[in-house]
């Protein structure tokens, strides 16, 4: 070949490599999409700018209250100790499964231990950890860690929640190794995931917004992290904003949709209900919150105040509706009579007969507890089945129901068909469009929530 000829193909790989890098670039920026408050097209400004109350730290209130206690309340909006402590295991811990579809990730000790926790960190490799999601050793975290959403935390907020974990027992206890498959078992690629999806920057105020939206935002998306269990995910696993709070599985369970739409999201809840669901994991009409939603109302949400559950509330009011492929219309109260109405098996009707009824009543407007009642909860009217087969398995209780308002956990006591019968024939009775579930099913569900 002689030195044109090379020259050539020189040239076209140069090409070549120039275009495969432009289309990736383009792709990843197709991704990566809009930011969490990118809706609201008003004017961002950086905290030290912004001329109204600080929408940051702890709610006025608070405000003079002693570090520890901030720290406290700013760990519990950030909803830390639930995916850091394992069922039946020691509070911050560690050892929570997240299963997802190619392994398991298992969340790490983050009691004040030196040897197995987070004792030995600075202040710095804290606020690496929060912010860039990369550890004391320079490892990176993997994102079921939502760095990518507490990277809006200020650094002040950060560190008050580091001091109030360095208050708590240090617990040895040694991370669980994950059972990730390649190629998700390398850390090394996480940081290139960083760089497309996480953007490393602090809140900022929409200055056009009122200050109580600005403080909704702040603790929706820097703290609380809704968007990582009710926004969908893109093929790169981060959030599609473009379809922002309108629902997705997480861990085996169906995170409803919270956007504005009035069909299968919120918009046609009023302000009341909502406030109601976050403070007590019930609303009337609307359903009780169980699984993990459930969890954090009671070991977040329902120690915030009331101005800031109102302040989340007026937030995601204003988060654009995204249409859900969910019944737009739930199912009214089902027949008095167990004769009345449908029924998707007779096996599920024998075992509703015999282990629900009692509570749920053959309407589904229970008698012993409002928690109980099936009428208006988005679960039963969603035609996987998904939830009720959750719950079944696992049981449910709101942090503010005693006795009759607890619903117990049938996992062990029922096979996966009986367990897949009866949430067919709950779905079908009680809701607009029956499951149709198998044992598989089921199993596969039951795998997801022994985590």
């Amino acid at each position: 070949m002689g030195v044109t000829q090379r020259g050539g193909a020189l040239r076209t790989l140069l090409v070549f490599l120039v275009l495969v890098l432009v289309i990736g670039v383009g792709v990843a920026l197709y991704l990566r999409g809009p930011g969490p408050t990118d809706f609201a097209a008003g004017t961002r400004v950086d905290l030290a700018a912004y001329k109204e109350v600080n929408p940051t730290s702890v709610p006025a209130s608070l405000q003079s209250a002693d570090p520890l206690t901030r720290g406290e309340y700013l760990a519990r909006a950030a909803d830390c100790m639930v995916c850091h402590t394992a069922r039946g295991g020691t509070e911050y811990a560690g050892g929570f499964g997240f299963t997802l579809p190619f392994g398991t990730i298992y969340s790490t000790n983050i009691t004040p231990d030196k040897a197995t926790g987070i004792g030995n960190y600075t202040d710095q490799e804290f606020l690496n950890a929060m912010h860039r999601g990369v550890r004391s050793d320079g490892a990176n975290l993997y994102p079921a860690m939502p760095f990518a959403s507490y990277t809006y935390m200020t650094d002040e907020d950060a560190l008050a929640i580091k001091a109030y974990l360095f208050t708590l027992a240090p617990v040895h206890a040694p991370a669980r190794a994950n059972t990730l498959t390649f190629p998700f078992n390398q850390r090394w690629a996480i940081g290139a995931w960083s760089m497309v999806f996480n953007p490393n920057r602090r809140f900022q105020p929409d200055s056009s917004q009122s200050p109580q939206w600005n403080r909704g935002a702040y603790l929706s998306e820097a703290l609380a992290h809704c968007g990582e269990c009710h926004t969908p995910r893109n093929l790169a696993f981060a959030l599609d904003n473009r379809h922002k709070f309108g629902g997705a599985v997480t861990g085996g369970w169906h995170a409803y949709n919270i956007s504005a739409d009035t069909t299968g999201g919120v918009g046609g809840w009023g302000e009341a209900d909502l406030v109601a669901y976050l403070m007590g994991g019930h609303a009337q009409g609307h359903g009780s919150a169980s699984g993990p939603m459930g969890e954090a109302v009671a070991e977040s949400l329902r120690y915030l105040t009331p101005e800031d559950l109102q302040a989340i509330v007026t937030y995601v009011r204003t988060v654009p509706a995204t249409s859900s492929d969910l019944p737009g219309t739930l199912a009214p109260p089902a027949p008095g009579s167990h004769k009345e109405g449908v029924a998707a098996t007779l096996d599920g009707k024998r075992m509703f007969e015999g282990a629900c009824v009692s509570c749920h009543n053959w309407t589904g407007v229970a008698d012993v507890s409002p928690y109980a009642t099936f009428t208006g909860s988005r679960a039963v009217n969603d035609p996987s089945g998904t939830n009720v087969v959750q719950v079944i398995l696992s049981g449910a209780a709101t942090p503010t129901s005693t006795g009759l308002g607890r619903m117990p956990a049938f996992g062990a006591a029922y096979s996966n068909k009986e367990i897949a019968d009866v949430a067919n024939y709950v779905t079908a009775r009680f809701g607009t469009q029956g499951s149709s579930l198998t044992g598989n099913d089921v199993a596969v569900l039951r795998a997801q929530s022994a985590q």
